[in-house]
């Protein structure tokens, strides 16, 4: 999704919750992948899996210039023959660890299986974030979530998209000062090579 269509839809969405939500969430993720500088880990069910999230973030980390927020999909199901970036199957959840960000996308309740294994991740040191539809379990496992009910203003792909816009936006470094350090250094020799104060 653009940016027009992401200022068209904030617009349609202006007076509800979603903008302010999805900014919130967004930067929850934006600050777990970027200090850490480990891989995103994006997951979903095993009837819902979310490409379209992960295509946007991916292009985020390009325009944003944070490649920490391109993730690694990881996958149910994996086909023989599929190319690499989508060969990675569930077994990938087992190494996550301090460091790691596991975002889980449901919109509807995940298995037992994956629950485990959000678990585990967890349990390891992994960061966990949850875009869901409601779910109790998963959002008692998620460090921060984002829960899209049936019955809200929009839809939980619709909030995807506005999470993957406000991940980038929120990703843009800070202008830094680098003559500040250098000033401080300049006045600081300065003082240092001055002639002493005459006393007279």
């Amino acid at each position: 999704m653009d940016a027009v269509r992401v200022a068209l839809l904030r617009e349609v969405l202006a007076g509800t919750e979603w903008p302010g939500a999805a900014r919130r969430f967004a930067g929850s993720l934006r600050r777990s992948v970027a200090p850490a500088g480990g891989p995103l880990l994006l997951v979903g069910t095993e009837q819902y899996e979310p490409w379209h999230l992960a295509a946007h973030l991916v292009d985020e980390a390009a325009w944003s210039g944070l490649p920490e927020l391109a993730p690694t999909l990881v996958r149910h199901r994996v086909l023989p023959g599929e190319p690499p970036h989508l060969s990675v199957g569930l077994g990938r959840l087992a190494a996550a660890r301090r460091g790691h960000t596991l975002l889980v996308v449901a919109p509807e309740r995940p298995g037992a299986g994956l629950l485990e294994r959000v678990h585990d991740a967890r349990r390891a040191g992994a960061t966990v974030l949850s875009l869901d539809g409601g779910d109790r379990e998963l959002a008692t496992l998620a460090h921060d979530a984002l829960s899209v009910p049936d019955g809200a203003d929009l839809d939980l792909d619709t909030a995807a998209h506005l999470v993957s816009a406000a991940a980038g936006e929120n990703s843009v470094p800070a202008q830094r000062t680098p003559h500040r350090f250098r000033d401080r250094l300049a006045r600081l020799a300065e003082q240092l090579t001055a002639p002493p104060p005459s006393r007279w």
